[in-house]
């Protein structure tokens, strides 16, 4: 059968025909839909981890206990994974571990643009980089083989493109691979100093025997065709490099990069008269091809960083530019991304950033998008769950040039359980008096409406255990809590100077309002009052014009020029009664039921 599916739902049936058992991630793109996506299959047990750290080491628990395991995050997550990840490289599997990095090459959804491939080399561990969903069907089965085999953890290094672009690919049946049976063996199991010395040249001699793999693999091919040009690409490069330049090339397509052929590279490199190496981040490829010696070009002729797309290899190889539609550029209006109508954030940063005299410290979410107008709300934003440490840092720097400058922290609920709840117990434990903020929406927003401890369900849509916020938040020993509905203006006020009056003492403040886009549990039903269930109108007789409801940012506001009156898009509006609360002559009413 086939079927044309993403690479993120690829990975995830490759997972399931290598009868994967279980699975957990933490959600964020491109990576989201892989986990998403595993969960649809009943034999796998899913689930969505607070972080990525606990992600991987419950798929390390379960390989170690025998069954085969996945864990998939985006490129930055694996920075949070990092600790046991390095760790799982020396003790090696019992029933095959894999571990899906999902990188993303111009940055569309991430504060940075790392490359993971440093992080297989580092760790020395076996990666395998797709090009298409089929690939990814393909290499997810081969990890499981060649983590067994050579008592390795696999990782599968993914981009944006690969992630999601869709190419057709063809379904197998499920292999049924029965549980690994567990035997106490601590010597393999638990890295004490004396037993990691030897799991250490353990690493080395499997890399040798991964080195000769590399060079037999189906997923390192050669293309010969013309040979005045050879081009060495992994991943998705290998299509923007045929795209651009066809038969009028060579193609030497790495799939399993690391270790990498060395013998292959040479052997290809001596049957081309100039060998280019297009890879998108880091030279990754290019310092391994220049270390054996072989004259090749990469870096210094291809962008280094963004997306090698078949426009950019193309231009950079003969200054030619790929044929495309042309238009008038002066004609495309900027807009920059801004909250939902009816977001629980708006009302919150539309106060705040009125606020004189305070740094905010901000964090990963929807909520960054109060960083620019209208709201000018955030002046940091590092990680997941920083704005609490960052702010706490801050604080104390303050305080010793007795500046009088507050901090106020913000960070979602999904990323206060992601790492906030460590950082708020530092902020407690060492005597800051921050004013920290939770933006609790039921559901991790940003990256498309994933579970999390506070949501009351799992990542199957079963009922699930829910962390209290309040409570949490009280255990941790914070004295001073405020929980308020966001969209209330006063109690948004009232909040902020009650936390500003508490000198000495750690404060916060829980903005308790659904995501206005999720699916509403009957929780929320029953909990919140007439649920986004009317709409706001303008009574033109009364709107003067003064636009001062436009600065709310909301998206279902505009102004007509020539009437100079505001309009709101009844489509759009969810009755928030934010701008209603803004507006100086009471010209914002309730549409009648």
């Amino acid at each position: 059968m086939k079927k044309l599916m993403t690479g993120d739902e690829a990975v995830a049936r490759g997972a399931y025909e290598a009868g994967v058992r279980y699975a957990s991630a933490y959600p964020g793109t491109p990576s989201t839909e892989i986990l998403e996506n595993i969960a649809t299959y009943d034999e796998i047990d899913a689930s969505w981890a607070p972080n990525e750290k606990v992600a991987l080491e419950t798929v390390i628990g379960a390989s170690f206990a025998g069954a085969r395991s996945i864990a998939s995050m985006k490129h930055v997550g694996v920075n949070v994974a990092a600790d046991p990840l390095f760790t799982w490289g020396y003790t090696g599997v019992n029933a095959g571990g894999v571990i899906v990095t999902a990188d993303e090459p111009g940055m569309y959804s991430s504060q940075n643009e790392q490359d993971n491939r440093n992080y297989a080399k580092s760790a020395k561990i076996a990666m395998f980089e797709p090009a298409d969903s089929q690939e990814c069907i393909d290499m997810v089965k081969e990890a499981y083989e060649v983590s067994e085999k050579y008592d390795t953890p696999v990782m599968l290094r993914m981009t944006t493109r690969v992630c999601h672009s869709k190419s057709i690919v063809e379904l197998k049946d499920r292999n049924e691979v029965a549980l690994k049976e567990w035997t106490k063996n601590p010597q393999k199991y638990v890295t004490l100093p004396a037993h990691a010395r030897p799991l250490r040249v353990k690493v080395e001699e499997r890399l040798e025997k991964l080195a000769e793999y590399s060079e037999n693999t189906p997923f390192n091919k050669v293309e010969m065709h013309d040979t005045k040009m050879g081009f060495i690409v992994s991943g998705i490069c290998y299509y923007y490099a045929k795209e651009a330049f066809g038969d009028n090339a060579s193609y030497l397509k790495l799939g399993f990069t690391n270790p990498m052929p060395a013998n292959m590279i040479k052997d290809f490199a001596s049957k081309v008269d100039k060998v280019y190496i297009l890879e998108e981040n880091d030279p990754f490829i290019e310092d391994f091809v220049k270390s054996l010696g072989i004259e090749c070009t990469g870096k210094e002729l291809f962008p280094k960083w963004g997306e090698m797309t078949s426009d950019v290899v193309k231009e950079a190889v003969t200054g030619e530019k790929l044929d495309t539609i042309d238009f008038d550029r002066s004609k495309l209006i900027a807009r920059a991304p801004s909250f939902c109508a009816g977001c629980p954030h708006r009302g919150f940063f539309y106060r705040l950033g009125k606020r004189k005299d305070i740094m905010i410290s901000g964090d990963i979410g929807c909520y960054t998008l109060a960083a620019t107008g209208p709201y000018n709300a955030m002046d940091s934003c590092i990680c997941m769950g920083g704005s609490i440490s960052v702010g706490h840092g801050a604080s104390k720097a303050f305080n010793m040039g007795d500046t009088g400058r507050r901090v106020v922290t913000v960070l979602g609920d999904s990323t206060f359980f992601h790492t906030g709840v460590n950082s708020l117990i530092n902020t407690v434990y060492n005597n800051s008096n921050t004013i920290n903020v939770i933006l609790d929406n039921r559901i991790t927003g940003m990256t498309g409406h994933q579970q999390n401890p506070g949501s009351g369900f799992n990542a199957k849509g079963e009922p699930a255990n829910l962390i209290d916020l309040e409570t949490l938040v009280k255990a941790i020993g914070i004295k001073h809590i405020f929980v308020i509905d966001p969209n209330d203006l006063k109690a948004v006020d009232e909040a902020i100077d009650k936390c500003l009056a508490i000198k000495d003492e750690p404060s916060v403040i829980i903005t308790r309002w659904p995501c206005v886009l999720k699916k509403f549990s009957q929780a929320d039903l029953d909990e919140f009052e007439n649920l986004f269930a009317t709409k706001n109108y303008v009574d033109h007789d009364k709107c003067i014009g003064c636009k001062a409801c436009l600065g709310t940012g909301c998206p279902a506001m505009s102004f007509d020029k020539e009437a100079k009156k505001v309009n709101i898009d009844s489509s759009s509006c969810v009755g928030c009664d934010v701008c209603a609360q803004v507006c100086p002559v009471n010209a914002i009413s309730k549409e009648a039921k």
